[in-house]
């Protein structure tokens, strides 16, 4: 059995890229702690997974868009030293446009992609920067960058964890914390059925099996690449438009007002 890397809590665990991150960072030498609201699938999980790798896997129960919830998960993070990796996973989706979409679910929605995995990440990134080691994996969506694609609710949620990493990264990078933003695009799993559009509905040409997408995310990761787009073939479109943004960024506000903005007498 390879050393422990210490302990990868994993949000979403129990099906699709969640169980499948659990399954690959153990295989790699890490411990677990399997977060998501379904006992017995988290509990077949945990077996399976200990069976295979001989790893320590913890189940712990919970639903993120519940305060109470959360906040054991929180407490965990904090509490526990051990734990040397956060992927923020969990998160939940929708096609359904706006016009057509239930607020309630929408806030929900917020509750699940944008409240859990920033108050999750509040309370690991303090002692893995106390002890020079971490890493945290935030599952975003190409929605982030491509936000006409689907929900604009479910978009900015994925926006906010593009911009989210990136800031962290900022932040934390030379702190001993690698930042990762995974921007998957169509990925056969669960999901889809979830949010009422079932994956036959897509063509086959984009949309990549869920196995293929977390080894090519963990490539990346191994790079230490900020953003990885497994779907995207031509990486060099992805710098440039980073390279925009980055320049853009340096004349982004000033003390006089555009040209093309001056009123015309």
């Amino acid at each position: 059995m390879n050393a422990s890397l210490g302990t990868a809590l994993v949000t979403g665990a129990s099906s699709g890229i969640g169980a499948l991150y659990a399954e690959r960072l153990a295989e790699r030498g890490y411990d677990l702690i399997l977060v998501a609201r379904d006992r017995d699938r988290l509990n077949a999980l945990a077996t399976k997974i200990s069976g295979a790798t001989g790893r320590s896997v913890d189940v712990l129960v919970a639903d993120l868009a519940n305060p109470a919830d959360l906040a054991k998960v929180e407490a965990t993070l904090r509490d526990n030293s051990r734990v040397t990796m956060l992927v923020n996973n969990a998160g939940v989706g929708t096609h359904t446009p706006l016009l057509g979409s239930d607020i309630d679910a929408m806030h929900k929605l917020i509750d699940l992609n944008v409240t859990a995995p920033t108050r999750l990440t509040y309370a690991a990134a303090p002692g893995f920067v106390a002890r020079g080691k971490g890493a945290i994996i935030n599952i975003a969506s190409i929605v982030a960058i491509a936000p006409e694609i689907l929900n604009g609710v479910y978009g900015g949620s994925k926006a906010f964890l593009l911009a989210f990493s990136q800031s962290l990264k900022h932040e934390l990078g030379d702190k001993g914390v690698q930042v990762q933003a995974v921007l998957p695009g169509a990925t056969a799993t669960e999901f889809w059925d979830v949010g009422g559009l079932p994956i036959e509905n897509l063509p086959a040409s984009i949309v990549m099996r869920a196995e293929d997408l977390v080894d090519a995310a963990l490539v990346g990761f191994d790079r230490g690449e900020l953003v990885t787009i497994p779907s995207l073939h031509q990486g060099d479109e992805w710098q440039a438009y980073e390279a925009a943004r980055q320049a853009m960024s340096q004349h982004l506000s000033s003390d006089t007002v555009a040209q093309r903005y001056l009123v015309v007498a």
